[in-house]
């Protein structure tokens, strides 16, 4: 660039710039460059860059990076608050540590995990777990529980309070599995497989506006109460399946060839109306369902609480193959229609195992079955959950206890005779104990007896079994029933020679019962010699707690409140909701009188064993009378003196006979 006057040429410009000008542009570029240098000096002192010794102003904003010796200065800034050190990450107490805590995985399992999560920083711990195949889902979920200072439970359907678990709904519960289980005064119960899910928990406290209480279960728990729950599962489409099934055409008259019914019992309808009568009768609680052809439809029914109840009609034409379907499952003779048949079905409903007994009778209009629902977990609930009021368990704890003897429970058939003997069976000793039972037919299951099924066919009736039976050094018999003299014979002779009888009668009343062994044909020294005590007993429906209220005693009833000291708030009913399918009644309750063969009952049957005798001689010891028992659960709330009245009305006597008789007044 040629030079003019000492200035420089600009081409920009296109004029001189004079030395004053270029004293000035030097001085501000040299500003600028003492700026940036301090941004990056203040840069520095906050990342921690290195800076290097000794630099001129002109080279302040190189001086950070370059190599070039001299004295060093480490500015830290912000790497004295936080520098990640690969080598040093802090360790968070995780359910690996819990499970090796438990025992459940060994130091080298627990290193093993440690160096997958190293290797494979997104693979979640309970995958890793799994994969190892290291402990079983119950392990890994009592190990979540103990992490997080919760307690860990299995859950069965039959625990879980259907009113409380509705609040939420199914698809919550599924989607963000979390279930609510009861309610304990003001605490919600919550059981939950994400423990860690605090703010699924929040929100349930929020939707519930209760304090809220959680424990771990299994995912398999949460299903299965799912599945028990899911009405949608159970009701679906039934309308499309009738549909499908009155599709087959089958005349009545005309015998079908049994090729034929075979088919259409294995056809989908016909299936999946066969498992919605059995699964909807396990979720509503009946005891039997009855499939009876009339003369135009085909009516179901199922027997709830003691009363059957009319579930649907359906066209007369689905009658053959539903026949034939239940026939099959309960492996009868499905060509055979002009007999009786009896047969049993095992299925599994909601994960329980259920038994079924099946009976088949001809009609004038076709075959009618009635399928028992025998549910093993409705037998073994323990004497307190019987009802018995504490002076009549007492009793009869003190006669299960007893080393010799019979002792009878009486009652009409459905009065729960059955359950009370198994529960005396579960209260003893069954390691210790032989303990045998002899029944006809066998209608639970139990893993601590030795249960003998009765077959006259081939002459094993109850006393031959009775007769081998006691040859197997037994402790305690259970007899089914005591239906002949041989049966009974046989029973006090076991009871004589040191062995414990129980068995049923079907009698009124416990006063009954010794006469009716006297008119079977046993001596009357043998039965006061052999007979410890009768329990008999009725069932009566419980009032519905959604819908109880106060009542006014009805004309009827009033005369028994009042001469048994019932107080008139005292009276309730259940005003009928869809709960209890406005019956005002669910569940039922025992009501019990226990007769303790004593000195002086053992005197009268020797002398005198009349039944009108022997219900004056229980009446004067004090003790109370079924009627008695039943007015003490209405004084509580928990039945109606109509109930009451309806089961114990059963002398052939007229209602104020029977009050006379039992409360003691005229």
């Amino acid at each position: 660039m040629p030079a003019c006057g000492g200035g420089v040429w600009s081409r920009s410009r296109m004029h001189v710039v004079s030395s004053s000008e270029q004293e000035r542009f030097a001085k501000s570029r040299m500003h600028k460059t003492v700026l940036v240098g301090g941004v990056v000096i203040i840069m520095a002192r906050i990342f921690g860059f290195k800076r290097r010794g000794s630099r001129t102003n002109n080279s302040l904003a190189n001086g950070y990076m370059d190599d070039d010796d001299g004295g060093d200065e480490e500015i830290t800034g912000l790497s004295q608050l936080y520098c990640p050190e690969q080598d040093s990450v802090s360790h968070t107490r995780d359910v690996a540590d819990v499970l090796s805590e438990m025992g459940k995985i060994t130091a080298d399992q627990l290193s093993e995990l440690r160096q997958i999560q190293k290797e494979k920083p997104n693979c979640d711990i309970f995958q890793a777990i799994r994969e190892l195949k290291l402990v079983d889902e119950p392990d890994i979920s009592m190990a979540q529980a103990g992490l997080y200072d919760m307690e860990f439970r299995r859950i069965e359907p039959e625990q879980v309070d259907r009113g409380v678990f509705d609040k939420l709904g199914l698809d919550y519960v599924r989607n963000n599995r979390i279930m609510p289980i009861a309610v304990r005064g003001d605490t919600l119960m919550v059981a939950t497989s994400r423990p860690a899910d605090l703010f699924v928990i929040e929100d349930v406290k929020r939707q519930a506006r209760m304090n809220v209480v959680t424990v771990v279960c299994l995912d398999e728990d949460i299903d299965k109460v799912c599945e028990a729950f899911n009405d949608e599962k159970i009701d679906c489409d039934l309308d499309d399946i009738i549909n499908d099934m009155t599709e087959v055409e089958v005349v009545q008259d005309h015998e079908e060839e049994s090729e034929d019914l075979e088919k259409m019992a294995g056809q989908s309808p016909v299936i999946k109306f066969v498992n919605y009568l059995i699964s909807n009768a396990i979720r509503e609680g009946a005891s039997d369902i009855h499939i009876e052809p009339k003369e135009k439809f085909l009516r179901t029914r199922y027997r709830i609480d003691g009363v059957l109840f009319e579930m649907r009609q359906s066209p007369l034409k689905m009658h053959p193959a539903i026949v034939s379907r239940v026939k099959i499952m309960a492996n009868l003779d499905i060509s055979e229609r002009r007999l009786p048949q009896d047969g049993k079905i095992k299925v599994s409903v909601g994960g329980r195992a259920i038994d079924l007994r099946v009976s088949t009778l001809p009609t004038n209009h076709g075959e009618k079955v009635v399928i028992r629902v025998l549910d093993s977990k409705s037998i073994l609930i323990g004497l307190d959950k019987l009802g018995m009021e504490p002076d009549a368990m007492a009793a009869f704890s003190e006669q299960i206890a007893l080393p010799h003897g019979i002792l009878l429970v009486t009652g009409p058939t459905g009065s729960g005779k059955s359950t009370t003997l198994y529960t005396a069976l579960g209260q003893m000793d069954g390691e210790k104990l032989n303990l045998s039972t002899v029944e006809d037919p066998v209608e639970y299951q139990l893993d601590f007896c030795n249960q003998v099924q009765i077959n006259e066919k081939i002459g094993l009736d109850f006393g031959s079994a009775l007769r081998s039976l006691l040859r197997q050094d037994p402790d305690v018999i259970m007899i089914g029933e005591i239906r002949d003299n041989e049966t009974a014979r046989t029973a006090v002779q076991a009871a004589l020679t040191g062995h414990l009888v129980l068995s049923t009668l079907h009698t009124n009343d416990a006063a009954a019962s010794i006469t009716r062994l006297v008119d079977i044909g046993i001596e009357p020294y043998l039965i006061a010699a052999s007979l410890n005590g009768v329990l008999a007993q009725r069932l009566v429906r419980k009032i519905c707690p959604e819908c109880k209220q106060v009542c006014e005693v009805s004309e009827h009833a009033a005369r028994y409140a009042k001469k048994a000291g019932i107080k008139p708030e005292q009276v309730y009913h259940g005003a009928g909701c869809d709960a209890c399918r406005d019956s005002g009644y669910v569940g039922r309750v025992g009501i019990y009188e226990m007769l303790v063969v004593d000195e002086q009952f053992r005197d009268m049957i020797n002398k005198d064993s009349s039944v009108n005798n022997l219900r004056r001689a229980f009446h004067e010891s004090g003790r109370r009378s079924m009627f008695d028992d039943g007015i003490v659960k209405v004084k509580r709330g928990l039945t109606t003196i109509e109930e009451v009245l309806r089961v114990t009305e059963v002398y052939g006597q007229n209602e104020k006979e029977v009050f006379i008789e039992n409360m003691g007044s005229d």
